[in-house]
This record gives structure tokens, C-alpha cells and sequence, in this order.
């Protein structure tokens, strides 16, 4: 195999190697923005839970009405 066939098919292989980086960085950020917002929703959520378990929770602290 000759130098110049090796340097080009190294260069070939430099080239795929690029775009394949390229690509799973592309893929990361977006999973990334995926989780970002997930965990927004996923706080928001548990936000939402502990207004409602206070809620729920004045209620069983009240005194059942006279006519019990």
C-alpha cells in the first residue's frame, strides 16, 4: 500500500469520524434540552403534589360538623 493511499484513506476515515462526533454531540444537546425540560415539568409536579396534600391535609384537621 502506498503512502498516498494510506494518507487518503486515513483522511477518509477522519472525515466519517467528524460527522459521527458531530452527530452524538447533535444528539446529546437534544437529550440534554430533554432533561432540562423534564425536570421542570417533574418539579412542577411535585409542586402541584404538596399544594394539594395541603390542601387535603386542612381538611382532615377540621372538626366534623355538629351533626356527627
Amino acid at each position: 500500500m502506498s503512502l498516498e493511499v494510506r494518507v487518503t484513506d486515513l483522511e477518509s476515515r477522519l472525515a466519517f469520524q467528524d460527522d459521527t462526533i458531530q452527530a452524538l454531540n447533535d444528539v446529546l444537546v437534544e437529550q440534554q434540552r430533554v432533561v432540562e425540560r423534564l425536570q421542570l415539568q417533574m418539579a412542577a409536579l411535585l409542586k402541584r403534589q404538596e399544594e394539594m396534600v395541603g390542601q387535603f391535609e386542612s381538611f382532615e384537621e377540621e372538626a366534623p360538623p355538629p351533626h356527627y
